[in-house]
């Protein structure tokens, strides 16, 4: 394999869907307060992803007690499950600084997840291993001497700039758990850099918690990777894990959407730089609230001297206040 060889796997109708409707709910996020959660939400999401990532490797903690050792209190529990969440709490604590196309960051967020639990953490095997199910051998992964030469071929592929970047996501994540390259901790791994491949393009992955629907679907999440396997590429590894990005995705809108105010919502509004619009256009903005809701906001802009109103009817018109009014909001905002 040389470096610029792409992992095998299709482009399927259903992919090109997935991405099309994960695209257009970037475009819903991207800017304000969506793209940046507030300091609760952007806790609960660490607290979702620590929990879910390590329940499906059969830790037993519950988010109640991740939580209390996020806040740096006494947890009574089995002291490996104990130290794997402060290790994934510092690993996610660290997250924004790991480099997606360096095999140096990899190994070290390996160190950081392992500490403690394996021989050796951040270090590649240097002997053979096989997955089991049961009694039964589900996965032999490749000899071990191969996996520095796979591994570097794998990071090569991400640096591959015409390959959309949510597809390389999902295939770095399949490959990882196919070549196995660590004695233990593959699994959090393979989630974890694939949020760290995803937030250096959609920064909002830093507080989206997929792991949980991967935990809500863990037998379907471990029949993919093995129907995977047994056909040689991860056309429906990617189709799976689109799935799972684009229902978080929903997910983050939804709980956005009941959680904002009126207010919230009118100096969002404000600060995408339109100059006229309608109710429809407002909708379209915030997908998942009620006509009702959108002609409140809309009427609390007006009385507030945000929007002006023209017409009547079904030919009724806003335009955005004037600028010294937008100006105020978008400092507000930002801070300043």
């Amino acid at each position: 394999m040389i470096v610029s060889m792409k992992p095998p796997y299709n482009i399927t109708p259903l992919i090109i869907k997935l991405i099309s409707s994960i695209s257009e709910k970037f475009g819903e996020i991207k800017a304000g307060f969506l793209n940046r959660p507030s300091p609760q939400l952007r806790k609960q999401n660490k607290i979702k992803t620590i929990h879910s990532s390590l329940k499906i490797e059969g830790n037993t903690l519950t988010q109640e007690q991740v939580t209390a050792l996020l806040e740096n209190k006494r947890v009574v529990g089995p002291k490996k499950d104990i130290l794997e969440v402060l290790n994934a709490i510092e690993a996610y604590n660290r997250l924004t600084t790991f480099d997606p196309c360096s095999s140096k960051s990899f190994l070290t967020a390996h160190e950081l997840l392992m500490h403690g639990l394996i021989d050796h953490p951040g270090k590649y095997r240097n002997q053979e291993v096989g997955v089991f199910q049961g009694s039964s051998l589900a996965h032999l992964a490749p000899p071990a001497k191969n996996v520095p030469t796979l591994m570097q071929d794998l990071f090569g592929y991400l640096k591959i700039k015409d390959e959309s970047t949510l597809i390389k996501s999902c295939v770095f994540h399949y490959e990882t758990e196919f070549i196995h390259p660590f004695l233990d901790g593959n699994g959090r791994m393979g989630r974890l850099w694939q949020t760290v491949v995803l937030l250096k393009e959609y920064p909002v992955f830093e507080f989206l918690p997929f792991e949980t629907l991967i935990g809500q679907s863990q037998e379907e999440y471990y029949n993919v990777l093995s129907n995977c396997d047994k056909k040689g590429e991860s056309t429906a590894f990617i189709e799976y894990m689109l799935q799972v990005i684009d229902g978080s995705l929903a997910e983050l809108l939804s709980y956005n959407n009941r959680i904002l105010t009126e207010i919230d919502r009118v100096e969002y509004f404000v600060r995408q730089g339109k100059t006229e619009f309608s109710r429809k256009d407002y909708m379209n903005i915030f997908k998942n609230i009620s006509t009702a809701t959108a002609s409140r906001d809309i009427k609390k802009g007006v009385d507030m001297n945000y929007f002006i109103r023209s017409g009547d009817k079904n030919r009724t018109v806003y335009m955005i206040a004037l600028r010294p009014v937008i100006q105020t909001i978008i400092d507000k905002t930002s801070g300043n």
